[in-house]
């Protein structure tokens, strides 16, 4: 995770409202935060994550705002001073006004004595404010100590401030404080993060309304986790009048750490996953000093001046002392570049996307700083971790004509023969042959570590092509929106149906190899291979916040609605050869009377010749 704010990344800005803002940084840039202010990016750029920080006002000879640090001391200070008046002791219940000592106005009819409304004190906050809503406009737009002021004055002009309870003066203080403080803290993006803003704030039907509990619990039962260290295949270093016979061969014992997944969720689930993986931020994100310009020290930056009045001090350079001759630079020896069927992918550690589409969706990792579709990308750990293929190049790969079509092939003559833009379009199609023919071939090899998956797709149809492609014991993760399809799925995999299967009468069976078992097509009755999964379940979750008092104990009723979603979960078992049988030395009660298994029988009966021969040697007394 980054340890600060960088130029061009993506931050998530939590106001004091609960609002959630997700801004690009851009340097030499002035962000606004609506009511409660702007300021210049600059002063965030190279600070911490998961501070807190206050918009002051400009000054006289400034058309800027400065920002100030809040320390802890300051943002708890309330609590700090409950818990040294009270002793650092625990809350009693007992202390705790009940919602019945709360003031309470009550409208009675006088003919016939019956309440006609009741009213709390809190709805009548408004006729014990005595400042008018011009006056209060009025502090706002002085905007005297980030809005401390108005909230001071607002508190001083309260009539029944001392009528109210503990809790009630608490909510109070701290709902003026949501509208009119001008604090934020700024946060690291992350996949949960962009769930909650993307379901919250955006459109929620792009993400298949995948909370970020579920995101959590896919990765989870999908025992998603690092692969191990990066092994890449050696470079086969073909010559350019050579074919796909030079191509670097699948090692199968080297694939390792690898998931199967189909993400219909723009690459959030990728994300998610890539987070839990360790390979969705880049290397220069990770940690390290940020070399943008002089930074004040000390927790407060209200002293630095916005970037556009200060030089860069990194771009600098001291003059070379007089009377030194500089140096004259040794040449670097130039780097080797790899052949076009050199393979950049990692064998560990990796996730491979099937998609639908001639290119995969996977915009949401655009927030970290990758583009799928982009040829000349940046350095990044997607780059050699992730792996994309289509439906038709898993299914069919000869008709797909990326993976079919032979390689270019020229000789060194005629390639020097050749204008530049010719040379480079040769090599670029030979490395996107290579490329695509090893993800295509790697992807069939199998041996998967799990699959996880939402789609919108059907799971049986999904199922039916990638579970002979997961090893043995591989967990399978699917999430949907609705019940309805996976309550389907787990039925394909009941007992009923294992036991129709396994029981040997089925025709459609007979005279079927392990393998074909494995690769079954499917039938009317037995869409799947009931065999393939072991422990089919179906859960969900949601996590809901509660508000908890004496006497009011209760969920909060403003929280947004929609799908609770479903995650299907199963284990891959590779089915048994041959019929299996129990077999042994059993005794079993019926009726009172011990009786012999056929086992047992046969095995005394072998040993009573040699019992015979001996009770004839023996005479009767």
């Amino acid at each position: 995770m980054h340890s600060v704010v960088r130029p061009n990344s993506w931050v998530v800005i939590k106001l004091p409202s609960g609002v959630t803002k997700v801004l690009s940084i851009a340097p030499n840039t002035t962000i606004s935060l609506g009511k409660y202010g702007s300021f210049p990016a600059n002063l965030i750029l190279g600070r911490p994550y998961h501070v807190t920080y206050e918009i002051q006002d400009k000054r006289p000879d400034e058309n800027f705002s400065r920002l100030r640090i809040v320390p802890a001391s300051e943002l708890y200070e309330e609590v700090f001073a409950e818990e040294e008046a009270a002793g650092c002791s625990t809350l009693n219940p007992e202390t705790v006004a009940p919602a019945a000592d709360a003031a309470e106005i009550t409208l009675v009819d006088d003919e016939s004595g019956e309440v006609v409304t009741r009213s709390t004190q809190e709805l009548i906050e408004t006729a014990r404010q005595t400042l008018t809503q011009d006056e209060i406009e009025e502090l706002k737009r002085e905007g005297n100590n980030a809005g401390k002021d108005v909230i001071a004055k607002l508190l001083e002009s309260h009539t029944a401030l001392g009528q109210k309870t503990s809790f009630s003066l608490a909510k109070y203080k701290l709902l003026k404080q949501k509208k009119y403080i001008r604090r934020f803290q700024i946060l690291p993006m992350d996949a949960a993060t962009l769930a909650h803003w993307q379901l919250e704030e955006r459109e929620s039907s792009k993400i298949m309304e995948m909370r970020a509990e579920m995101l959590a619990l896919v990765g989870c039962w999908g025992n998603v986790h690092y692969g191990g260290e990066d092994v890449f295949l050696e470079d086969p270093k073909a010559r350019s009048e050579q074919g796909a016979a030079a191509l670097a061969e699948i090692q199968p014992d080297l694939l390792k750490g690898r998931w199967l997944v189909v993400d219909d969720t723009g690459g959030l689930l990728v994300a998610a996953m890539a987070e839990q993986m360790g390979i969705l931020n880049s290397e220069d994100e990770e940690g390290g000093e940020l070399k943008i310009g002089d930074a004040p020290e000390g927790p407060d930056i209200t002293e630095s001046a916005p970037a556009e009045e200060k030089q860069d001090a990194d771009t600098e350079m001291a003059d070379a002392a007089e009377g030194v001759a500089a140096l004259p630079e040794k040449p670097k020896a130039p780097k080797p570049r790899p052949s076009d069927f050199e393979i950049p992918f990692s064998q560990t550690n990796t996730i491979t996307v099937v998609h639908g589409a001639s290119q995969p969706n996977l915009s949401f990792l655009s927030y970290w700083d990758f583009d799928a579709v982009s040829p000349n990308h940046p350095p990044h750990p997607l780059l050699n971790h992730l792996l994309t293929l289509s439906w038709l190049q898993l299914l069919k790969p000869e008709l797909d004509t990326s993976y079919s079509t032979p390689p270019l092939t020229a000789t060194l003559e005629v390639l020097s023969s050749w204008k530049p833009s010719r040379r480079g379009n040769f090599h670029r199609k030979r490395r996107r042959f290579a490329r695509t023919r090893h993800i295509v071939d790697s992807t069939r090899a199998g041996g998967f570590n799990g699959l996880v998956c939402s789609s919108t797709m059907d799971p049986t149809s999904i199922l039916k092509h990638t579970l002979p492609l997961l090893a043995g014991g591989a967990p399978v993760a699917m999430y949907s929106p609705s019940l309805e399809p996976l309550a389907v799925l787990a039925d394909l995999f009941s007992v009923s149906r294992r036991t129709a299967w396994s029981s040997g009468t089925l025709p459609e069976l007979a005279g079927k190899t392990t393998e074909e078992l494995e690769n079954w097509q499917g039938s009317e009755n037995f869409p799947l291979n009931p065999m393939l999964l072991l422990g089919t379940s179906i859960q969900t979750s949601r996590t809901r916040r509660w508000q908890v008092l004496p006497g009011r104990t209760h969920p909060l009723m403003t929280e947004r609605g929609g799908t609770d979603g479903y995650i299907f979960t199963a284990w891959k078992a590779r089915p048994a050869e041959g019929k299996v049988a129990a077999r042994g030395r059993f005794k079993r009660k019926a009726d009172g009377a011990t009786t012999e298994t056929e086992d047992a029988k046969r095995a005394k009966a072998e040993e009573s010749p040699a019992v015979e021969s001996a009770d004839t040697a023996t005479p009767a007394r």
